[in-house]
């Protein structure tokens, strides 16, 4: 119940501040810095909010609205929060895209994230099969849970996969030729899944995936992040290779299998990237062995060694065994991954742990300017005089 002694200035002063610093839930700044924010205004002891909506019946509307109320929680004199929503115009619209706007291509080059603010880890196999996207998605949820700014590109085009696993069915909002990503448990999530229904095949070759790749990166508004996984196709093809140069800073995190065959294609995989210009981080071994939930036998299904044989080839650490489990298939069929459904569960450790040693392992260096180098050339003292 509001106090009837708290000064009204104090209070809508106090309210205004409160709200302005609202976040918007997809483009992550304030409502005030945005241009959001239309009126706050204060009727005895509630407070009315009126706020633009950057498109029409935005999905976030809700969440807004509770989140300002939140923001108002324990201001003396005030008791309620009424938030009235309209939309902003074709105007004010082109103004919050050319605040958000950024032109990456001040060289003439396609390069993206390389101001050293953004760990970029791409996440690589040899082949199919080897749970790599389980591994992304279940990195990414880790590392957000533990307050990473996170972004995941769902780069495997034609077996995409992440949507269906974050449990993401809602396509991302854009306006204004700017897409802003999905997001779930913390994760900001762009995927060729999210436009292309789940059972649509992509039909498309090496110009198409260059340019999808790139719409991924220059065209949607990551905001701020700490970390951006890419889930990259297996093998070595035309998305890897486009990848590799308008990501020049990614970092490479190489998922296998404890089977033979499998960790020498996902070799070829590391050498790649190494080829590219592109630091092989890490190994991951997934489905390391099956361990009866019963009576606790361990059984190697797929062979025993492979990571430890490939991190030894490509002379990086392996950063996780991951034993293979019906958890960890059965969080990514229910759009919720192990690391959030049981946090404490030994694998979501394990991948924690993983994720934190990842970032040891990227973190962005800055670069820095070249210094001017002035180069003396010794002085040779003449016969018989000594040198000085």
């Amino acid at each position: 119940m509001s106090r009837p002694h708290a000064d009204r200035t104090d209070v809508l002063e106090r309210a205004r501040a409160a709200v302005g610093e609202v976040r918007d839930p997809e483009i992550g700044l304030p409502l005030g810095e945005l241009g959001m924010l239309r009126s706050v205004d204060l009727e005895g002891a509630t407070v009315k909010v009126g706020v633009a909506l950057t498109v029409p019946g935005c999905p976030m509307k809700e969440r807004i609205a509770k989140e300002i109320a939140a923001s108002l929680t324990g201001i003396e004199g005030i008791d309620h929060a009424e938030v009235h929503f309209d939309a902003m115009s074709d105007r004010q619209r082109n103004g919050v895209t050319s605040r958000l706007r950024r032109d990456r291509r001040g060289t003439g080059t396609e390069r993206y994230f390389d101001d050293g603010r953004t760990a970029v880890l791409a996440v690589a196999s040899g082949k199919g099969g080897v749970g790599k996207s389980t591994i992304a998605v279940n990195l990414a949820c880790a590392l957000a849970g533990a307050g990473k700014r996170v972004g995941l590109l769902d780069a495997d085009v034609w077996g995409f996969s992440v949507p269906r696993m974050l449990g993401i069915e809602a396509a991302p909002v854009a306006f204004d030729g700017m897409l802003f990503p999905a997001q779930a448990h913390g994760v900001k999530v762009v995927s060729v899944g999210l436009f292309a229904g789940q059972r649509e095949p992509v039909v498309w070759r090496g110009p198409l995936l260059h340019k999808t790749i790139r719409q991924f990166l220059a065209e949607v508004y990551w905001g701020e992040l700490d970390v951006l996984l890419c889930d990259l196709p297996p093998g070595t093809g035309d998305v890897p290779m486009s990848l590799a140069a308008m990501l020049p800073d990614a970092n490479v995190l190489v998922v296998t299998t404890p089977q033979e065959s499998a960790s020498s294609v996902a070799e070829r995989a590391g050498r790649m990237a190494e080829r590219a210009s592109l630091r092989v981080a890490g190994v991951i071994e997934n489905m390391t062995a099956f361990v009866c939930p019963c009576c606790g036998e361990r059984t190697e299904l797929f062979g025993a060694g492979g990571g430890e044989r490939l991190a030894a080839e490509l002379d990086v650490p392996l950063l996780a065994s991951i034993p293979a489990m019906a958890r960890l298939r059965e969080g990514g069929d229910r759009g919720t991954p192990l690391v959030v459904s049981d946090p404490d569960a030994p694998v979501s450790v394990d991948l924690r742990r993983a994720g934190e040693r990842l970032l040891e392992l990227a973190a962005p260096r800055p670069s820095s300017p070249d210094l001017n180098v002035t180069v003396v050339e010794p002085r040779l003292a003449a016969e018989g005089s000594p040198a000085r």
